[in-house]
C-alpha cells in the first residue's frame, strides 16, 4: 500500500511537468496558437510524453525479464539441491 501511495504522490508531484515543451517547440507552438491553430501544441505534447515514457518502459521490459529468468534459475538450482539431497540420503 506504501509503494502505490509513494507512486501516486509521485505522479501527481510530475504530472505538470511531464507536459513541458523545449524552448524550440514552445517557439512553434506559440507562433502557431497566435494564428488560433492549437492542435499543434497538443501533437507536440503527445509527442514529448511517447519519447519520455518509451525508455522506462524499455528499462521495466528488461527488468521483468531479468526478474524471471532468475526466479526459473532459482526454481531449478532449488530442485537440483532437493535431488541431492535425496539421493544422499538414500
Amino acid at each position: 500500500m506504501k509503494k502505490i501511495l509513494l507512486i501516486a504522490g509521485f505522479w501527481i508531484l510530475t504530472h505538470g511537468v511531464s507536459v513541458a515543451q523545449c524552448a524550440m517547440c514552445r517557439g512553434s507552438v506559440e507562433s502557431n496558437m497566435s494564428t488560433g491553430r492549437n492542435v499543434i501544441a497538443n501533437g507536440l505534447n503527445g509527442g514529448i510524453l511517447y519519447l519520455f515514457v518509451f525508455p522506462y518502459l524499455a528499462v521495466a521490459v528488461v527488468g521483468y525479464l531479468w526478474y524471471r529468468n532468475s526466479k526459473k534459475l532459482r526454481a531449478e538450482r532449488i530442485a537440483v539441491q532437493t535431488r541431492v539431497r535425496q539421493a544422499m540420503q538414500n
